[in-house]
């Protein structure tokens, strides 16, 4: 089977990406924006572009009838949701096939089981997948019998950091239990929550899965994710630095077998949160593509997002778990329009000026250029940098030059707060988990770059935004110049 055009079911630097790799592919992509997005890059980038309508995402990228509309309009044959909006919405999948097109996805029976985090956990439990102790919360408010304070309260049919609660004492649970439905219910529209251990210190490390429809399932080693900031993920990188080849084949055979448990077809990640002992834990699967996806494309030189195309199509995946292998290092940090210093708060407006940086062994999956808006409506998510070398020493120097270079003008972001993560004696060590950025926030968030290292690229970018004006005036200057004349004056 050969597909023809692609419905790109989101907005912002994944639909970049996937138009992309659409034009690598031979595919013709079709765009989708709203009100806010009309001139928006990946509205520029497709073939082709339908608008939806609204500005609100209920208007516009999750709502089904006017997606399956969009594609069936335009003559697509197959839907790639990219992350986020429907990309994990069992519903959409089943809209999409029902409607006769290809869904670039696991089927919607998959989506479901692992989108309930507890029917995920009794699954994972079944299938020899080590799950921390927890569980639901039984009559009268009470823990389960085998747990002990400090535990996390989650959402069952939650994810992206939503939904969740830490709670130390018994006497915390009825407030954080409450607090946690009201999220969940608003984020997700299913107000369920659960229990589980709190394992802290623990670093959150994630398993890159493809799978296709013939039965073999492939791990593509894993991605060291603890950097996090109100449990949403900053800087990514694979592989792990503490994480030996030994290590590696178990957490990744358990991953694997989690992605078999479900039926998995396409691309996934299962998530596992691993304690100071090395036990790991898991956590949930995420049912699509990763913002993260691209660190685990250099070290091991599989492009996911075609692998993504070929097994919608129906084609085997042609390899075998020892043809993949990882080599160097790789950083993905993520380019918000966010104020560290007021709670990361979102910090919508125009780009006046972006230039990303063009050094040697980096990748720029941008949403935006010079000019572009960033609504408040959506992610702020402007671009994620990645940097590869063969070391991850090495890497990091890189990415830190890379976000050096990088100039944007016009919005706050976060780009400084990244520099002095990275930075950190205990990052380049390896020494982090997933509280690290909390106990170090008065340094990485209220800390300052030294004045003598205070990049010249911004200078020169403010000059360069004001320099049409001044070639303007230069111009006509010279139009009044004899000697700048081409009328055969001078000769």
């Amino acid at each position: 089977m050969t597909l023809r055009r692609c419905l790109i079911a989101n907005r912002g630097e994944i639909a970049v990406r996937l138009i992309r790799a659409c034009r690598e592919a031979g595919i013709e992509s079709v765009a989708v924006c709203s009100d806010a997005d009309a001139g928006a890059l990946h509205v520029r980038w497709a073939d082709r572009a339908v608008h939806l309508g609204g500005s609100a995402p209920a208007d516009s990228y999750l709502h089904i009838g006017r997606l399956i509309d969009a594609a069936r309009s335009t003559g697509c044959d197959c839907v790639h949701p990219g992350y986020g909006f429907m990309s994990e919405s069992a519903l959409f999948a089943a809209a999409v096939i029902d409607a006769g097109l290809i869904w670039v996805g696991p089927r919607p029976d998959a989506i479901a089981a692992m989108g309930d985090k507890l029917d995920a956990r009794r699954r994972m439990i079944a299938a020899g997948v080590p799950v921390a102790p927890g569980g639901e919360i039984v009559p009268g408010g009470a823990l389960p019998s085998d747990l002990t304070y400090p535990v996390m309260v989650k959402a069952a049919g939650g994810g992206g950091g939503r939904g969740i609660r830490i709670v130390e004492t018994p006497d915390a649970l009825a407030e954080a239990v409450e607090s946690a439905r009201r999220e969940a219910e608003h984020a997700f529209g299913d107000g369920r929550v659960f229990v589980e251990r709190y394992i802290a210190p623990g670093r959150h490390i994630e398993v890159q899965i493809l799978a296709d429809a013939g039965g073999t399932i492939l791990h593509l080693g894993e991605r060291e994710c603890s950097a996090q900031r109100r449990h949403q993920k900053v800087i990514e990188e694979s592989p792990s630095g503490r994480i030996d080849a030994a290590g590696r084949a178990r957490i990744g055979a358990a991953a694997v077998a989690a992605a078999r448990a479900v039926g998995y077809v396409s691309a996934g990640t299962v998530e596992f949160i691993v304690d100071g002992a090395g036990n790991f834990y898991f956590l949930e699967m995420n049912t699509r593509l990763q913002v993260e996806h691209p660190v685990t494309e250099w070290v091991t030189g599989i492009d996911i997002v075609q692998a993504q195309f070929r097994i919608a199509a129906g084609e085997p995946l042609r390899l075998a778990q020892d043809d993949v292998s990882l080599r160097g290092h790789a950083l993905e940090a993520r380019l918000y329009a966010e104020d560290p210093d007021a709670d990361f708060a979102p910090q919508p407006g125009r780009a006046a000026v972006f230039r990303p940086p063009t050094l040697p062994g980096v990748r720029v999956d941008a949403g935006i250029e010079s000019g572009d808006a960033i609504p408040h409506q959506y992610d702020p998510l402007i671009a994620k940098i990645i940097a590869y070398d063969s070391t991850r020493a090495g890497a990091i120097r890189r990415l830190d030059a890379a976000l050096r270079e990088t100039v944007i003008l016009g919005v706050t972001t976060n780009r400084d707060f990244l520099r002095r993560l990275i930075r950190h004696e205990s990052f380049a060590a390896g020494e982090i988990d997933t509280g690290f950025i909390e106990r170090n926030r008065n340094a990485l968030i209220a800390g300052h770059i030294d004045p003598k290292t205070l990049d010249r690229a911004l200078i020169a970018a403010a000059v360069a935004a004001m320099g049409g004006t001044q070639r303007a005036k230069a111009a006509e200057r010279r139009a009044e110049s004899p000697w700048e004349r081409g009328d055969g004056f001078r000769l």
